[in-house]
């Protein structure tokens, strides 16, 4: 009786794995000692994780058929590296990475503020390069990042050269949710649309489907600081996100 059962239970776990049509990895950026950019009153790798989950409890709601996967699901540590491997290894059809902005030196009280959205690509505005080198910085936490990442120097822009010769198979897709995912930010939780740009993110350089990485606002700044750790800060960005998604996939 048990082994029927068990047999039972292992076709039950493969029919709703195979239930499943799409899976789509998201990346809550930074998290355990790589605390990302700072606020007055809080971090960012925080607000990222609080976004994330909000965004796949949306998804996982609302789609019977979408596999949600975070890399993580806590405040722990991921490596760049091991973002996109897992995205890989689940075959994911698409990769989103929520962050939070902050101006390259950090000043508290900034003026600064808006949304932005980065696909792969090249930087050619020093603005994008910076946001870059500001996000990739984290693999210096990573030991061996220079064997592991084949002598990149996040800090050099030399570094970044290899990506004017990537091709990006997926920049299609990859620029039409960010172009989505923007207009939402502006029309449901009315934030400043600062735009769509390219830029060498190593998070997204391993991925081998469409990818995006997210920037909610400026933590630096204080009126946007205060509403992305509001409740319905995070409510309104990941529902953003979740209803470009929706147009996105196109049901």
């Amino acid at each position: 009786m048990r082994k029927v059962c068990y047999i039972l239970f292992v076709i039950c776990l493969t029919l709703s794995n195979n239930a499943f049509a799409y899976t789509v990895v998201i990346d809550p950026g930074h998290g355990g000692r790589d605390v990302g950019a700072l606020g007055r009153v809080s971090k960012e790798k925080d607000i990222n994780l609080k976004v994330a989950l909000a965004l796949g409890q949306l998804i996982k709601n609302h789609y019977n058929d979408v596999n949600v996967i975070y890399t993580r699901s806590t405040d722990k540590f991921v490596e760049l590296d091991e973002r996109a491997r897992i995205a890989n290894q689940k075959k994911a059809d698409l990769f989103i990475s929520i962050h939070t902005n902050s101006t390259a030196a950090g000043q508290k009280g900034t003026s600064v503020h808006g949304t932005e959205t980065y696909t792969l690509g090249m930087h050619r505005a020093a603005d994008n390069l910076a946001v870059a080198k500001r996000e990739n910085s984290v693999i210096t936490l990573e030991s061996n990042y220079e064997e592991k990442y084949e002598g990149f120097d996040p800090k050099s822009s030399e570094s970044y050269i290899i990506f004017e010769l990537m091709q990006d198979n997926y920049m299609r897709q990859s620029v039409n949710l960010a172009k989505l995912i923007q207009s939402q930010f502006k029309s449901h939780a009315g934030r400043v649309n600062k735009g769509v740009y390219q830029a060498g993110f190593l998070v997204l350089r391993n991925t081998t489907m469409p990818s995006v990485l997210v920037e909610l606002g400026y933590i630096n700044n204080t009126n946007e600081e205060a509403f992305l750790n509001s409740a319905d800060g995070v409510a309104k960005m990941s529902r953003s996100i979740f209803n470009a998604f929706r147009n996105y996939r196109g049901k």
